[in-house]
């Protein structure tokens, strides 16, 4: 049986990495990010269903939930889709908290809604999530604080949602920094051109869903 995965934020940096890497493995891939325009030529490349749009949209996920079920079902789920924040980053006593609100929507409220929308496919195939993480979320870096908490709050929601979902995998997975938009959005493009690119993650991403390791926190190293 063809397996499927869908992959938010897919149309740059690590979610393009692994989708290509997916589809050469003979994945069905549902792909989606907010651009339509780079969305579509990674989709035709990979022969993947792209879906643009924003992942905090409820709208935009019953679209992703209504082609899961079209499809047949779903065996990943990889939420790697994220947002930075306030740039250039601010110390926490003056973060727009408004901003933060919207942090916390896009990087841990739609996360969860979308695992909600599939779960029940996940759950019939024996499927996986994988939340992609930073060690942002375990380590006090000054102007981090927002992203940081964000993702803390996604690694206990992936820790909780492995207890409670045994027979669906959940990885939640720190890449380590690795040279994208957002990183050089973040600390500038010099210093961000210094760090590993997103396609030497891949093999870590391969290792946990071919060999199916027990739920858990995952470091690239």
């Amino acid at each position: 049986m063809t397996k499927t995965a869908l992959i938010t934020g897919a149309s740059r940096g690590l979610g393009l990495a692994l989708a290509r890497s997916l589809a050469a493995d003979g994945w069905r891939l549902i792909l989606t990010a907010r651009g339509a325009d780079p969305l579509k030529p990674v989709a035709d490349e990979v022969g993947a269903l792209a879906l643009a749009g924003d992942v905090a949209d409820p709208a935009h996920r019953e679209r992703l939930a209504r082609a899961v079920r079209d499809h047949g079902g779903l065996d990943l789920l990889v939420n790697n889709a994220s947002g930075l924040g306030a740039t250039p980053l601010p110390p926490l006593a003056s973060y727009p908290l408004d901003v933060l609100a919207d942090l916390f929507g896009t990087n841990v409220l739609a996360p969860l809604a979308l695992i909600q929308a599939v779960i029940p496919s996940l759950r019939e195939r024996g499927g996986a999530v994988v939340n992609i993480s930073s060690d942002a979320a375990v380590e006090a870096y000054e102007g981090w604080g927002g992203y940081g908490a964000t993702k803390a709050a996604l690694d206990q929601i992936s820790h909780v949602l492995a207890v409670e979902e045994p027979g669906v995998a959940v990885w939640w997975v720190d890449p380590g920094e690795m040279n994208t938009v957002m990183l050089a959005d973040a600390v500038g493009a010099g210093e961000a051109a210094a760090a590993p690119g997103p396609e030497t993650v891949v093999p870590t991403l391969l290792r946990l869903i071919r060999e199916r390791p027990a739920s858990g926190r995952v470091s690239h190293a």
